[in-house]
C-alpha cells in the first residue's frame, strides 16, 4: 500500500516539483494546501500518512500550521521544507514536532530518504 501525502506549500510550482518527484516514488499525494489553513483543514480531510511543510505562507505559516495539526493527532509525521538561511525557524519547527527537514530547491533522493526515514 502507497503512503498518502499531503502536500503544503504556497508556491504551485513547488506543490508540483514535489509532486512529481512523490508519484515516481509509489507515493500517492491526497491532497495540496497553499497555507497553513487550507493545510490544517486538508489534514482533517485526508488524514495522511505524512505532510511536506512549507514554513513561510500567507495567512498562517507552517509552524502554527505544524502545532494545530499536531492538536488533531499528536503522532502526525511532519517534514518541514525551508529555503537557506532558515535554520532558527527549523529548529521551532523541529522543537514543536517536526520530524524532518528539507532544504529548497529540492532534491529528490533527499525528499525520498526524509520521507522514508520518517514513515519508518
Amino acid at each position: 500500500m502507497s503512503h498518502k501525502i499531503l502536500i503544503v506549500d504556497d508556491a504551485a510550482f513547488m506543490r508540483m516539483m514535489i509532486k512529481d518527484i512523490l508519484t515516481k516514488n509509489g507515493f500517492e499525494v491526497v491532497g495540496e494546501a497553499a497555507d497553513g489553513a487550507q493545510a490544517v483543514e486538508k489534514y482533517k480531510e485526508t488524514t495522511p500518512d505524512l505532510v511536506t511543510m512549507d514554513i513561510t505562507m500567507p495567512e498562517m505559516d507552517g509552524i502554527t500550521a505544524l502545532k494545530e495539526i499536531k492538536k488533531i493527532n499528536p503522532n502526525a509525521k511532519i517534514i518541514m521544507c525551508s529555503a537557506m538561511g532558515q535554520q532558527a525557524m527549523v529548529i521551532d519547527a523541529i522543537q514543536a514536532g517536526a520530524k524532518d527537514f528539507i532544504v529548497k530547491p529540492f532534491q529528490a533522493d533527499r525528499v525520498i530518504e526524509a520521507i522514508s526515514k520518517t514513515l519508518g
